[in-house]
């Protein structure tokens, strides 16, 4: 990168480490702080700390929470007897903005996917199945995404969890196979949710 100040160099590296953010946009944006204010900066360093200090997992949905048990898993209103199992946070945040489901979560963490080296040991399936031993859960609606991994990671559960005799559904996707369920409207995922099918 000649051309660059070595603290510039070093900002526009980091931005480039994001995915999604190729080396003109990081350029962009370094340029953006830079050119900003101070308080500026040390408000956006300040939020980048705080989420890495401040956010965890869920004790029992694994979400991301700010909190030991997260705001869904604590709330008497929600359905308690069914749980959406899905690939990641975003996804709960992608049904979350639906409105039309009101039961649990459980965030995988990703997907099955033997090429890449992950098994069911680098998921938290030991721990949703932790969360079925006490005979409250009468539905597990699998929401993985429309490919692949996704539905190796759903085919996986469903013989994990049939013999416990709990419902197995799968949302009914309007969404393309090979696409992601954070990039989903709201439409699309409440008719996904409303169409969900037993497997």
């Amino acid at each position: 990168m000649a051309g660059y100040i070595l603290p510039l160099e070093k900002l526009i590296e980091q931005f480039e480490r994001l995915p999604g953010i190729g080396h003109k946009t990081a350029v962009r944006l370094a340029f953006s702080v830079l050119e900003g204010p101070e308080e500026d900066a040390q408000a956006f360093a300040q939020a980048i700390l705080d989420a890495k200090q401040k956010i965890r997992r869920c004790r029992i949905c694994q979400n991301i929470s700010d909190s030991e048990v997260c705001s869904v898993c604590s709330d008497l209103k929600r359905d308690h007897s069914i749980i959406c199992v899905v690939e990641d946070s975003k996804a709960v945040m992608a049904l979350e903005r639906v409105k039309e489901y009101n039961g649990l979560y459980h965030v995988l963490h990703g997907a099955l996917s033997p090429m890449d080296g992950i098994g069911p040991d680098a998921l938290t399936i030991r721990e949703l199945i932790a969360r079925l031993s006490d005979g409250n859960i009468k539905e597990i609606l699998l929401a993985t995404n429309p490919n692949i991994e996704g539905e190796t990671t759903a085919v996986y559960l469903s013989k994990l969890i049939k013999p416990l005799g709990i419902r197995i559904s799968r949302l009914a996707y309007g969404v393309p196979v090979g696409g992601d369920i954070d990039y989903a409207d709201e439409v699309t995922l409440f008719r996904a949710i409303e169409g969900r099918r037993d497997l």
